[in-house]
Formats: C-alpha cells, sequence, structure tokens
C-alpha cells in the first residue's frame, strides 16, 4: 500500500500542477502524453520515496531539498542495476518528477530547459523562446532530458526538433516524439553540455546524428536532403490507393501495428489493409493501480477493442493479448520485477496472463464480444511450451462458456501466436497443429536468439537482424507455414525497414505488419520487386557467413 503524503509534502502542489496539465490537454495530444503524466502521478505517491524523505529529515536531521536529494540518488542507482533497458530509462522519470518538486521548493517555474537553437542569435530567456512569435529561424531544443509534460508545451512552441543526453529508443520521450513526428536524436550524452545557445545544430533523426556548427557545404547538403524528403513524402502518398503487388503479380498484405484504438485513423490514411498488431498492453498501462480492480474490465476493454474493429471500416484487426512484464511492467508488478536478474526471462506476456485466469478471462471474453462487430484475429505472445498451448486454448473455450450462459453475443476469431523464442521457432509443427496463422516477433527472437541486451552498449551492436542464425529462423517459420497453407506474418522492426523487404519477399513472405508511418515506403519497395527472381537470391543470403554483405 501507498502511505499518504506528509502534511505540506510539496508532491501534493506538483500533483495537481500535473493534474491541471491532464486536463488542459488538446484533444489531439498524443495519447501517449496522458499516460506518462499518469506514470509521474504515480511517482510523486511512491512509498519509497516518501519514507526514504522522511527517515533523512526526523533520523538525520536533512533539510527538505538534501533529504530528496539523497533519497532519489539511492532509487536511482536500483534503476541502473536493472537489466532491462526499458526498466533503466524509467530512471529519466524519476528525475523529472524530483526536479519539477526541487523547483516548487525554490519556487522556480517548469518551463522547459533549451540548450541550443538553431541559427538566432538574440539570447532570451526559455519562456520568451516558447512564446516569441518573431524569431524568424527554426530552433531546436537540446537538454539533459525533457519530461512528458514538457512535451505539451513543445508541440506549441516554435522548435522543430530536439535532442537529448538520456534515453533510447524505447523512452518516453522517443515514443512521444514519434507520436508526435518530431526530428529527435536521444541518448546523445554530453549534447546539453558542449552544445552552446546560439551553436548552430543539424538533426538528422532518421539516422540519430547530431550536428554542430555545420560547414557551409553540410548545410547546403541537408537542406538538399531535407527538400528531397519532403518531395519523397509527396510521391509516396501517391501510392496510397495504389494494391501491394510485386511486377510479377504477387500480392502483398500490407498491415499496420497500432497501440490504441485511435491509431486506426493513421492505419487507414497510410493504406493498411487491417491491423497486424495491436498491443492491448498499452490499455493496462499508465494507470494509478492498487490492484487488479483498477485494470480495464471487460466493458471498457470491449468498448477499446469494438472502437478499434469500427475504425479499420471492416478490415480484419488482430488483437494480442496482454503482454505485461519486463519492458513494460504494470505497477503492480514494479516491485516484483525489481527483485529478478533478468525481467525479459522471468513472468511476462502469456506467462503473467496464465498466472492470473481471472484477469485473462476478462480480456478473452472482452474480445470475443467484440468479435461481433467485425473481422478479429487473436494472438497470443511469447508461447514455448506444449502446456502453455493447452492452458490458453482451454481458457478461450471457458471464456466462450461463461458469455453462453450470459447469453451474451460474440463472433468467431481466427487464433494465431508469435514466434518470438527459438524454442517456438524450432517446434512450429507443434504450433500449426493448434493455430490458424503465426506471427514472427523479429525484435525479441533476435534478441533471445543472439542473447544480446540491445540497451548494453558493450554488446549493443552485436545485435543483428541479419545474423544467419536469425535469418534462418524467420525462413523456416515462413516455410512451413506456406508449406502447410496457414498465414504468416512479420510484425518486428523487420517488416517496416525498407533494406529488408527485398528479402523477406525473396524468403516467400506476403504479409507485413508495421507502424503506419513505414507502409508506403515498403510498399515502394515492393512495387519495384520482382518476387520470382528473388527467391533464388534470397537463398544465397540464408547460406552466406556474411549476409549483410549480399544485400
Amino acid at each position: 500500500m501507498k502511505r499518504s503524503p506528509p502534511r505540506g509534502w510539496p508532491c501534493n502542489a506538483v500533483g495537481e500542477e500535473i493534474t491541471r496539465l491532464q486536463q488542459d490537454l488538446p484533444k489531439d495530444a498524443p495519447h501517449e502524453i496522458a499516460a506518462l503524466l499518469d506514470v509521474h502521478l504515480m511517482l510523486l505517491q511512491d512509498e519509497q520515496l516518501i519514507s526514504g524523505v522522511k527517515h533523512w529529515i526526523t533520523e538525520r536531521h536533512y533539510n527538505a531539498e538534501w533529504a530528496l536529494t539523497t533519497q532519489y540518488e539511492i532509487i536511482a542507482r536500483q534503476f541502473d542495476d536493472m537489466e532491462d533497458e526499458y526498466l533503466r530509462e524509467r530512471k529519466a522519470d524519476l528525475e523529472q518528477v524530483v526536479e519539477r518538486i526541487l523547483r516548487y521548493m525554490k519556487g522556480v517555474a517548469s518551463p522547459m530547459q533549451p540548450a541550443a537553437q538553431a541559427g538566432s542569435s538574440r539570447k532570451k530567456s526559455q519562456q520568451d523562446l516558447l512564446l516569441d512569435d518573431t524569431v524568424d529561424v527554426p530552433l531546436v531544443l537540446v537538454a539533459h532530458d525533457i519530461s512528458p509534460a514538457d512535451m505539451l508545451q513543445f508541440k506549441q512552441s516554435l522548435f522543430v526538433g530536439f535532442a537529448t543526453d538520456v534515453g533510447g529508443k524505447t523512452s518516453h520521450t522517443a515514443i512521444v516524439a514519434r507520436s508526435m513526428d518530431i526530428p529527435a536524436v536521444v541518448g546523445a550524452r554530453s549534447a546539453s553540455q558542449l552544445i552552446e545557445q546560439d551553436d548552430w545544430v543539424i538533426i538528422d533523426g532518421d539516422a540519430g546524428v547530431l550536428i554542430v556548427d555545420p560547414s557551409p557545404i553540410i548545410l547546403a547538403e541537408y537542406g538538399f536532403k531535407q527538400r528531397q524528403g519532403e518531395l519523397e513524402r509527396v510521391r509516396l502518398n501517391r501510392l496510397k490507393h495504389t494494391p501491394a503487388v510485386t511486377i510479377d503479380g504477387q500480392r502483398v498484405e500490407l498491415l499496420a501495428n497500432i497501440e490504441m484504438p485511435e491509431d486506426t485513423l493513421g492505419a487507414v490514411h497510410a493504406g493498411a489493409v487491417g491491423v497486424g498488431l495491436f498491443r492491448s498492453e498499452f490499455l493496462f498501462m499508465g494507470r494509478e493501480s492498487k490492484g487488479l480492480a483498477n485494470l480495464p474490465d471487460e466493458e471498457e476493454q470491449y468498448q477499446a477493442y469494438r472502437k478499434a474493429i469500427e475504425g479499420m471500416q471492416g478490415l480484419p484487426v488482430t488483437i494480442r493479448t496482454v503482454d505485461v512484464g519486463a519492458d513494460k511492467p504494470l505497477d503492480r508488478l514494479d516491485r516484483a520485477q525489481d527483485s529478478h536478474l533478468n525481467p525479459a526471462l522471468g513472468l511476462r506476456a502469456i506467462r503473467w496472463s496464465l498466472a492470473d485466469p481471472p484477469m485473462f478471462l476478462t480480456q478473452l471474453r472482452a474480445i470475443l464480444r467484440a468479435a461481433a462487430h467485425g473481422q478479429v484475429n487473436l494472438l497470443v505472445p511469447m508461447l514455448a511450451h506444449a502446456s502453455e498451448i493447452r492452458q490458453t486454448l482451454v481458457l478461450i473455450d471457458h471464456a466462450r462458456m461463461q458469455l453462453d450462459n450470459k447469453g451474451t453475443p460474440y463472433g468467431p476469431v481466427r487464433l494465431g501466436a508469435m514466434i518470438e523464442i527459438p524454442a517456438a521457432a524450432l517446434t512450429l509443427k507443434l504450433f500449426l497443429r493448434y493455430f490458424d496463422f503465426l506471427s514472427i516477433g523479429t525484435n525479441d527472437l533476435i534478441q533471445y536468439t543472439l542473447a544480446i541486451d540491445r540497451a548494453d552498449e558493450s554488446v549493443a551492436h552485436l545485435y543483428d537482424p541479419l545474423h544467419p542464425a536469425v535469418l534462418r529462423l524467420v525462413a523456416d517459420t515462413i516455410a512451413e507455414c506456406n508449406a502447410q497453407g496457414k498465414g504468416v506474418s512479420v510484425c518486428g522492426e523487420m517488416a517496416g525497414d525498407v533494406g529488408m523487404t527485398r528479402l523477406l519477399l525473396g524468403l516467400g513472405l506476403r504479409s507485413f505488419s508495421m507502424h503506419p508511418s513505414r507502409i508506403l515506403a515498403v510498399k515502394q519497395q515492393i512495387l519495384r520487386a520482382d518476387a520470382s527472381k528473388l527467391a533464388a537470391w534470397a537463398a544465397q543470403v540464408l547460406a552466406s557467413e556474411d549476409p549483410a554483405s549480399l544485400l
């Protein structure tokens, strides 16, 4: 249980400030921002933070600022020791919360923290930069970190991009930046210390490159690249209504990955022919959870799934059952996850669902009910054992029986399994006896196959989608599904990587699922490809010791 904050605890005022930010959110604000503000509110009420500060004040007679800073450093070290990248990056959220409390204690406002601007020679206050509409050059923000709350101001500010010292691809700041389509470079180490105000900088979000004081030649080159990029987006947009068919007449299915029902608007706009992955866990996250009762109930989930189905206007929607744990913990699991040496190998995804049948049955009933409104595929993550498959199928049948007993209508679903563990990829015949289709989650499959923690800088360079072992597992999965007439798709990052499109086509893949923003670029590659000629080349890539050299 969380203790009540002590009287006079500044978190109360800071909490009110964040609550006001939530209430003032514009209707078109990305849903990630509201969820991240919820995380900050929960951190304000964290028992370890509150009790620790009280301890330093009462036992050591520290002043409030010193006590708060000391307790932050203790908790921060716990984050640093975590194996999982996503959990380590939550340290940034705690730091942002503590900074807000300290600013309140000192009576200082909480504006954004710009450290550099591009082009303008005028030195202005932070608030001036946010509000001044006379600045005639594009501005970029360089900071140690940017909190989700500050990102709200970013959208209405004059800044066109940003760079931060900390963070990674899965950090909250990066997630929000992608959702808002803002050029950004995160994890730029000491950028905020080395770059000075009035420095000219170039932010290349695609390459993850930050260039300081570019020469006239470099500046002109990137200006040309920027114009070319704009023209390319215009050209790609013309392909929206063009069917994805190869030169030799092979039809390819391009699907969208979404996190929330509202994302279907972007999927339809991009020309997706369905949703290949609805990450249902985002309905469970960012809630002030004090137990199961505050997780989304059956009705809330049903309405969310129904909204996504109706948003796709009759196109199929694949809903993955909740995939929490490891990099996507729920609040009530945080303490248990911290004790695991490697959360990625612990109680996550289907393992967590099977360990909590009432929660899992609630979700299954909601999905089955939503299936009465359109085409629904039910996808189960991280299966590895026959026993897990049988338990899952029993619970699906039980959910149907519960709905029958209540006289509640529901629809049919096609059942699918994620292939993201090498053990699953090596026992495909078992999976294909039970499931209608398979979906290859390449992100986890690569990580588990190569035993590589992408967050560990000392080995991150070894994370390789083109490793022969990874390609063999992907190729064998596609081939076995095709041989048995079962559907197969790739829904990991490889699906949206245009550098992998031709290889996946050559391996026989005809269903790709990716972020909506990648669909048109991948479609362009498909329209230019002759799948019949790619098969022989793909076989050579598979047989090579260095597949990357043949791409």
